[in-house]
């Protein structure tokens, strides 16, 4: 029995120490690459043309000034950035666990036909709509304007996938039933019971939410035209379709370090609402 049980320890520390260095490898992977950038964002465009080397240049500075006394909008490019994100974050999450709570606390005979069909609308690109998106905007007269950009985010379908399945696991029909007994209206019910007791899922829901805004780059290409209207994306994406005289790599990576920046942050002091989330989800579920 004794050793039955140290070969149990043992095969147990083993694999945990595989899966301890497995986890190293995997977060050196995914970190090495800020590094480089954070790195080459020190350097200037003659010494990225030689090669990479880890040690820091002195060019950060040089090279931030030198993108600020050009003529590309950046600090319009992050105000803009920001607020399409927190605005798109906030509708898509909020008007989701809306949607996932009206199909899990009501019972009608189109229940199942509205999942399926909310469902079926993830499977259509974003890109095979853009021709007709785009005549929609200009018919209605909201071209060059956020708001074609904000809206349509309050249908998000796999947002309300991910909510809807949260709440099967986390929110009991009886805790509904005992607000409306005690004299709660709907609205009431869900903003004071439901939101709360979802307040994990639609935090990591609002994370992604935001990365995924404050990366795209096709729908606000196409939409925004004026200068101080673009997007971080935008501006990075003219940064590197400069002429091969202007062009400088060293503006480039500083660029992307300050467009990346704010995304940190948010992952930062929002981690652990993804970690509850995840081990909250796996433990009722």
């Amino acid at each position: 029995m004794e050793e039955n049980k140290t070969k149990k320890g043992l095969g147990l520390h083993t694999r945990k120490t595989i899966a301890y260095i497995v986890l190293i490898i995997i977060t050196f992977f995914c970190l090495v690459w800020f590094y480089i950038l954070f790195i080459n964002a020190t350097r200037s465009n003659a010494e990225l043309k030689r090669g990479f080397t880890v040690i820091p240049s002195t060019y950060l500075l040089t090279n931030w000034k030198t993108l600020l006394a050009g003529t590309l909008p950046v600090w319009e490019g992050m105000r803009n950035s920001v607020i399409i994100s927190v605005c798109c974050a906030a509708l898509s999450t909020y008007f989701s666990a809306m949607t996932a709570y009206a199909i899990h606390a009501y019972d009608f005979k189109a229940k199942k036909l509205m999942a399926t069909f909310i469902l079926a609308v993830m499977m259509i690109p974003t890109q095979v709509t853009s021709l007709g998106f785009i005549r929609l905007v200009d018919r209605i007269h909201l071209d060059d304007t956020f708001w074609p950009i904000i809206l349509p985010t309050i249908a998000a379908p796999i947002t309300y996938f991910y909510l809807k399945q949260y709440m099967e696991s986390t929110l009991p029909l009886a805790i509904i039933e005992a607000a409306r007994i005690d004299g709660a209206g709907e609205f009431r019910t869900f903003n004071s019971i439901v939101l709360p007791m979802m307040k994990p899922a639609m935090s990591v829901q609002a994370i992604f939410t935001f990365v995924t805004n404050w990366n795209n780059y096709f729908v606000p290409a196409l939409i925004l035209h004026s200068d101080n209207k673009k997007t971080l994306p935008i501006v990075i994406a003219q940064l590197r379709s400069a002429d091969f005289l202007k062009f400088d790599m060293g503006q480039v990576y500083v660029m992307i370090s300050f467009a990346i920046l704010p995304v940190i942050i948010v992952y930062l002091f929002m981690s652990r609402y993804i970690v509850a989330g995840v081990a909250l989800g796996g433990v009722k579920g």
